[in-house]
């Protein structure tokens, strides 16, 4: 079975247990011919896909009404895979998303490791520092990269762990945050698994 998940930069793919990427930017969707499930936030790849009958949009199998209407599929779709927790997804933005006896709850977005840096250093030159996840949080910083580090991880982490729940990690960034998160579960696999889960119940 190829599932892929498909991204504003890239078409991530599983085959069994062998993970790879290919480039939206050079990728030729035409090329494949065996049958691939997947779900893509970039609106125009998905437009290009729609004709292709072996590309299967696992998107038209998601009841909407316990969502809402512009949350991302990959938001969805993760959130498929868990009965009670917090979904921490750390990619080019930070989403995170309540889930309660299965039911989605509602979340957030938060702007991501490289994007609130660039945001920084755009304040001031003086300000263009790298966030270090090993500071500590329960103490005032005396230097400005951890000064600048603390402003962006203590605010999340403060709303992520007052809901005190189990936290999942997935995304590019999730073993940085790991550091932050010392009791969360790290499952780089998390969409796919909530593919997977669409699959057998539909029995597509």
């Amino acid at each position: 079975m190829l599932l892929c998940d498909i991204g504003n930069t890239s078409y991530h793919f599983l085959d069994g247990e062998l993970s790879f990427k290919k480039s939206v930017a050079s990728f030729n969707p035409y090329k494949m011919k065996e049958t691939i499930y997947y779900i893509s936030v970039n609106q125009k790849v998905s437009n290009e896909l729609k004709d292709l009958a072996n590309w299967i949009n696992l998107a038209d199998y998601i009841d909407m009404k316990f969502y809402y209407d512009t949350m991302g599929i990959d938001r969805i779709v993760a959130s498929l895979t868990v009965e009670n927790g917090i979904i921490i997804d750390a990619g080019s933005a930070i989403t995170v998303d309540v889930v309660k006896n299965g039911r989605f709850e509602g979340g957030f977005i938060y702007p991501g490791v490289v994007a609130m840096q660039k945001s920084y250093e755009n304040i001031s030159p003086a300000l263009a520092y790298s966030f270090n996840f090993d500071l500590s949080l329960n103490k005032l910083p005396k230097n400005s990269q951890d000064a600048i580090s603390y402003g962006y991880l203590k605010t999340l982490y403060s709303e992520v762990v007052s809901h005190k729940m189990p936290i999942i990690l997935t995304g590019g960034d999730a073993k940085l945050f790991k550091k932050i998160f010392k009791d969360a579960k790290v499952d780089e696999e998390l969409i796919f698994k909530g593919m997977q889960k669409i699959i057998r119940n539909f029995d597509i």
